[in-house]
């Protein structure tokens, strides 16, 4: 199964500890990961686009960065489009993509969610996005349905 991993690179310590957890879930599948870095949370769903466009065979795509809360409102921009955005693709097209996005108050915060000792959301999203490719062949393949 191919994986392409999309890590928001603006907090680099809080991605790279995502990516870890993200990348221990797919090594343990025996994914085949590609991973593509890019400046922030905004960025991320334009590459799904992108690779979906280009057809490039991905399975599923997993979704990695952190944003938190600063001064200003550009925080709710970022969070709700970057969210909105993977969910209209996810939906439109029937994408397997595992949000790892993470949106806090505080750097504290963010470090309890990225830590694999703590509450791993980057292993998190690699696991939602496997479950997706296996629900979504499931449908496809009719071993989901009426009995």
């Amino acid at each position: 199964m191919k994986i392409l991993v999309i890590e928001a690179r603006y907090y680099t310590a809080i991605s790279d500890a995502l990516l870890e957890g993200a990348l221990d879930v797919l090594q343990k599948a025996k994914a085949e990961i590609t991973k593509v870095t890019v400046p922030g949370a905004l960025e991320i769903p334009h590459v799904i686009s992108m690779a979906e466009e280009a057809k490039s065979g991905f399975d599923g795509y997993i979704a990695l960065g952190c944003v938190i809360r600063g001064e200003t409102t550009h925080y709710d921009y970022v969070c709700g489009e970057s969210a909105r955005a993977i969910m209209d693709l996810a939906v439109d097209q029937q994408l397997a993509i595992g949000n790892g996005i993470i949106t806090v108050e505080n750097e504290d915060q963010a470090w309890a969610r990225a830590k694999k000792d703590k509450k791993d959301k980057g292993g998190f999203a690699a696991n939602a996005a496997l479950k997706m490719i296996k629900i979504r062949s499931e449908l496809r393949s009719s071993k989901l349905g009426p009995k």
